[in-house]
């Protein structure tokens, strides 16, 4: 199933999308506890007149680093014995199809990142592994946007992985796919630049939300960013980058500068 949120003008919404059609549904699925709860209002609309939001308001972004074997051996880190996690800001969110903007301020270095993105479809705390898929509600496309010159300046991550729409999400909620071997690839102005499947994770999702679950309380629409493959590098203002991932589909965002 994939739940995409949209705007109606100015009104906050969610469907389901099948067959070219946005059905709306009564109530956001993280209300109604995960798809079982929701209804449709029998409003519907061609999904080419819908402009798709972020699919969920997290309260938090939680990324984990150096999660793909490749990407370590990229940056000459050995492989982590535990999840490594950083937080991204709430206000760093960004729509699909929206811009994002070069902190050219601060930063010459802007470097994209596709990643799978969890979504959590329910409260988890001190989940184990083996129940971690009950409290995902599904899964998107994210691009953990980081200025790379500050990274490296600043040691923690804040600064540089924190600046406003450096978490472009979307385009939806994809609730059907088989996390632990899918594609992802990504794009810079149609020029491939990521290409690796899931399967070369260190940890993989259900172990990540477990291990971050036991370090803080997970709630319902919260964000897991699973980490990124190798071939990461910058962007410039005027480029267009592109998250694909098998099964969901494609986050599209172009670059501003500010």
């Amino acid at each position: 199933m994939r739940i995409i949120r949209f705007s109606d003008n100015g009104r906050v919404c969610f469907g389901i999308i099948e067959d070219g059609y946005v059905h709306e549904i009564d109530k956001s699925p993280f209300e109604a506890g995960g798809i079982k709860g929701i209804n449709k209002t029998g409003k519907s609309r061609a999904f080419d007149s819908v402009r798709a939001l972020a699919p969920s308001a997290p309260s938090k972004i939680v990324a984990i680093g150096l999660n793909y074997r490749a990407h370590a051996a990229e940056f000459g880190k050995p492989l982590s014995e535990e999840p490594m996690l950083f937080l991204k800001p709430s206000t760093a969110v960004l729509n699909p199809d929206s811009e994002i903007i070069y902190p050219s301020h601060m930063s010459h270095r802007v470097d994209y990142e596709g990643e799978l993105a969890i979504i959590i479809g329910k409260t988890a705390k001190d989940v184990p592994v083996d129940r971690a898929a009950e409290y995902i509600l599904g899964y998107t496309c994210f691009n953990d946007v980081t200025a790379r010159d500050l990274q490296g300046k600043d040691i923690q991550y804040t600064r540089a992985k924190g600046f406003d729409t450096f978490a472009p999400m979307g385009p939806w909620i994809e609730t059907g796919i088989n996390p632990l071997d899918v594609r992802i690839e990504t794009y810079l102005n149609n020029e491939k630049r990521q290409d690796t499947s899931t399967a070369d994770m260190i940890f993989n999702v259900y172990e990540l939300l477990s291990f971050v679950s036991h370090v803080m309380t997970l709630l319902p629409g919260d964000v897991i960013a699973t980490g990124t493959p190798s071939g990461v590098g910058k962007m410039k203002p005027g480029n267009t980058v592109e998250v694909r991932i098998d099964g969901i589909g494609s986050l599209i965002n172009t670059v501003r500068a500010r």
